[in-house]
């Protein structure tokens, strides 16, 4: 299957668009409710990531598929190292089983846990033993990935003595980890990070709560690149805050460049998008080893905009649901594009002419898919397997529409 986009008419009455709430805070949450079911939770994601984990937690089956949810992989393999008599097997996609874990797997083995690899040393799928594990301190490479992090991080409340985290190397993605100690001490967990050494001590017990989870920031990008793209485009997206836990909100910062400009309404709760006239240098630098989620989203807005882009500090992209620095220089070159890459960086030269009616392959990646849609507001383009977006923004084509864009399965 197929979608056909394209400019559409856009609607008198400005859109409104309702992100479901961050796939990041949730997925964090839910573990924390497992541990504490005293805590209630609104607004969750309706992303598959986070209904492959709800499922993971829920379910009596000893084989658990998480499929492309590299997120639920991560999580609910330490939540199941620390769950004594359980005893599952955690497996996913393909492209799952050539994604690695044995930095994760090292540091909870490190901590007494029985895991075990089915196949492939190093990658899913992995046998896990529950058991109680009394090892308080642990070392863990930080550069590879702030998921391993933070998944030892939440089970730390639940280890009899706690645990404390020493972090080799600089941390990549360093607003996760922080967004994760911040979610800790806001039901009550005493926790702190400093010198590369983060804390967690154990919490026995929690007072019911009830916690809201805010907005996908990441799912905003894709509007922001509406906005920057568009001629005159004014778009609201509710449930958004200034103080947000979620590093993508530097999205405010660096779409300024881009022409869009960012009003929180906090009354409302929500932030609305307005496109301005463009503020950048000849070629716009960014260094997103905070923010990589983005990337992809901002190099194709630069593309469209014609305007040079160097964005550095993506090692972690290559071992995401595709490697998605080669999977963005591929498409953006069908499309006219001259791009060149490194390991960790992507550079996108200015370009005057767009190749229209491009069909976009999008490998099982739900943001290769969102991330080139805005391009219809300056040509007629085809996006492959549309509906892997339901893996973090099930409602984004519908969305995509209200902002006066035709979409078209064939």
């Amino acid at each position: 299957m197929k979608v056909l986009l394209k400019e559409g008419l856009r609607a008198e009455v400005q859109p409104v668009i309702h992100v479901a709430g961050s796939k990041s805070e949730s997925n964090r949450l839910l573990i924390l409710q497992a541990f504490f079911p005293s805590l209630t939770l609104k607004n969750l994601s309706d992303s598959d990531d986070t209904s492959f984990l709800k499922h993971g937690l829920s379910t009596s089956e000893e084989n658990i598929d998480v499929h492309h949810a590299g997120t639920a992989m991560r999580f609910l393999t330490a939540y199941f190292a620390t769950k004594e008599g359980a005893s599952v097997v955690l497996k996913g996609s393909d492209r799952m089983h050539q994604r690695p874990i044995g930095i994760l797997v090292d540091a909870l083995r490190s901590m007494g846990a029985d895991i075990n690899y089915l196949e492939n040393e190093g990658f899913p799928p992995l046998k896990i033993e529950g058991k109680q594990l009394s090892i308080d301190t642990v070392e863990i490479m930080a550069n590879v990935s702030s998921q391993y992090i933070t998944a030892l991080m939440l089970i730390a409340p639940k280890l009899s003595n706690g645990l404390m985290i020493e972090l080799e190397g600089e941390p990549t993605s360093l607003p996760y980890i922080e967004m994760t100690l911040s979610l800790l001490q806001r039901i009550g967990v005493s926790c702190s990070f400093s010198e590369n050494t983060i804390k967690i001590s154990a919490l026995e017990k929690l007072a019911p709560q009830t916690i809201t989870v805010e907005s996908d920031w990441s799912s905003a990008s894709y509007f922001y690149s509406l906005v920057a793209l568009s001629k005159d485009l004014t778009v609201t997206l509710k449930s958004f805050y200034a103080e947000s836990l979620q590093g993508d909100s530097a999205l405010t910062s660096i779409y300024k460049k881009l022409g869009v400009t960012t009003t929180f309404n906090a009354s409302e709760a929500s932030i609305t998008l307005t496109k301005t006239k463009i503020n950048h240098a000849e070629q716009l630098k960014l260094h997103l080893i905070d923010t990589p989620d983005i990337a992809q989203t901002i190099a194709v807005t630069c593309f469209g905009l014609g305007i040079a882009c160097e964005l550095t500090g993506l090692h972690t992209l290559k071992i995401k649901e595709t490697d998605r620095l080669l999977a963005l220089k591929t498409e953006l070159e069908k499309l006219g594009a001259t791009v060149a890459l490194t390991s960790s960086a992507i550079v996108v030269q200015p370009s005057e002419k767009i190749n229209e009616n491009i069909v976009v392959d999008t490998y099982n990646d739900h943001r290769m898919a969102m991330a080139f849609a805005p391009l219809a507001l300056r040509i007629p383009l085809q996006i492959k397997d549309p509906n892997v977006v339901s893996k973090s923004f099930p409602s984004f084509w519908e969305n995509l529409r209200k902002a006066g864009i035709s979409v078209d399965y064939q």
